[in-house]
């Protein structure tokens, strides 16, 4: 299994002031970049965000381990696969699910059809708070 390697420069608004102010307090807010089901997500405190589906009722929390980068007023903390000691911590909103996809199987001359479908479990959960390395 490849190591996965992050650069700065390919996360598009990273660097951008103007996606990292917040226009009401005037000032920078911390965000983090991390991994959950082989996907990465840029998430900050307050942000609402759909997971793989976990097998829990809403109110409890979820402790994410697997930070890549933290950034904020002290600047940006990368990690060599992930920053030590740093977690995100959120709690869950419910479960969501995605609109549902079918699946036909057709064989010709045969007189076979099948149609089933799918449709994705996902958990809500919003990001309570970044604690950094």
């Amino acid at each position: 299994m490849g190591t996965l390697i992050l650069l700065a420069t390919e996360i598009p608004g990273i660097f951008s002031s103007s996606s990292l102010l917040n226009q009401n307090s005037q000032r920078f807010l911390m965000y983090a970049i991390i991994v959950d089901g082989g996907r990465q997500y840029r998430v900050e405190p307050g942000m609402e965000l759909d997971l793989d589906f976990r097998d829990m009722s809403a109110g409890e929390s979820i402790t994410l381990g697997k930070v890549l980068c933290i950034g904020g007023d002290a600047g940006l903390t990368l990690g060599s696969p992930v920053v030590e000691g740093a977690s995100v911590i959120a709690s869950v909103i419910g479960l969501s699910q995605d609109k549902k996809i079918y699946i036909q199987k057709f064989r010709r001359r045969k007189n076979s059809k099948r149609r089933t479908g799918h449709r994705q479990k996902y958990t809500r959960v919003e990001i309570s708070e970044i604690n950094g390395g």
